[in-house]
């Protein structure tokens, strides 16, 4: 199963490559590709987030109701996601779906026979890191600003320890990544990040029309 994902992952790569004449434009194209098709999912995946943090002050009600009684209050915290229409688990769902896509973008990358075509703008070949470290700055700055977007739109995830992490420490960490792996893995961070900040925008735009729809009523 995992050889077939890089395979399809290789022929997408292949496929956009020759038909735009460049395999860092097919690398874009199929980067935009694969976010469309998880779009359904970061929408569910936000909506829950948010009604996650609305039902914040009645899960601590429970918390301190059920001080010590650990089953009892998963039980009233499972009724209570229940009443709501909460499934916890939705809000993993597109980070789960796209860490295989990374792993095979990688694998694909490292296996792909660009020949001729290897180069793309500066970059020389794109199966090799960026030699003017260019695309981690720009991948590192895109998780950044998509970060700062995605609290935007669920204000409850603005402090704590965790947040701050997430927020100083992932745009590092992937600039860091983006340094020692192909260009290729790095093109496709930087610009799946960009298209999400536009998208982030997008649903929290459809999030806020339906909450108006609904007389301001998300649960």
């Amino acid at each position: 199963m995992w050889q077939a994902i890089v395979n399809l992952v290789s022929a997408g790569i292949e496929v956009f490559g020759e038909s735009l004449g460049s395999y860092g434009l097919g690398i874009i194209l199929l980067t935009v590709v694969f976010r469309l098709l998880l779009l359904p999912l970061t929408y569910s995946q936000n909506r829950t987030t948010r009604k996650m943090q609305e039902l914040n002050p009645e899960l601590e009600r429970l918390k301190e109701k059920y001080e010590g009684d650990q089953q009892k209050l998963n039980e009233e915290t499972m009724k209570l996601w229940q009443e709501h229409n909460v499934n916890p688990a939705g809000g993993c769902l597109p980070m789960l779906f796209q860490m295989p896509i990374i792993f095979a973008m990688f694998t694909a990358l490292r296996q792909f026979d660009f020949g001729p075509e290897a180069a793309f703008l500066w970059l020389p070949n794109l199966a090799d890191p960026d030699p003017l470290f260019v695309l981690p700055v720009l991948a590192a700055i895109a998780t950044f600003v998509q970060t700062q977007v995605s609290m935007a739109g669920n204000p409850g995830d603005q402090g704590g320890g965790a947040q701050s992490l997430m927020k100083y420490g992932m745009p590092l960490f992937i600039g860091y990544i983006s340094s020692q792996f192909p260009a290729g893995l790095a093109l496709y961070w930087t610009v799946t990040n960009i298209f999400g900040v536009g998208q982030q925008y997008a649903v929290n735009m459809l999030m806020e029309a339906d909450e108006e729809a609904a007389g301001g009523d998300t649960t």
